[in-house]
C-alpha cells in the first residue's frame, strides 16, 4: 500500500517509510508553501509517512 500527499485536486503517492520531506521534494512540492495535515492534526517535516496515510497539504499565502 502507499501513501498519498493531496493537494487542492492532485493526489500523490509515495513509498511508505519516507520522510514528509523527502516525499515533498521528490513531487517538487516547496515543503516551505505548505502545511501538512494528517487526520485532523498538523505533522512535521520529519514524520515518517506509513502504509495507508493520506497527507493533505494545505496552501500557505502569504502577502505584504
Amino acid at each position: 500500500m502507499v501513501a498519498k500527499l493531496i493537494l487542492r485536486d492532485k493526489v500523490y503517492e509515495v513509498r511508505p517509510g519516507m520522510s514528509l520531506l523527502d516525499a515533498l521534494k521528490k513531487n517538487n512540492i516547496v515543503p516551505e508553501s505548505v502545511i501538512a495535515v494528517r487526520d485532523g492534526e498538523m505533522i512535521t517535516d520529519d514524520e515518517i509517512l506509513r502504509s495507508g496515510d493520506e497527507i493533505k497539504l494545505i496552501a500557505v499565502i502569504s502577502g505584504g
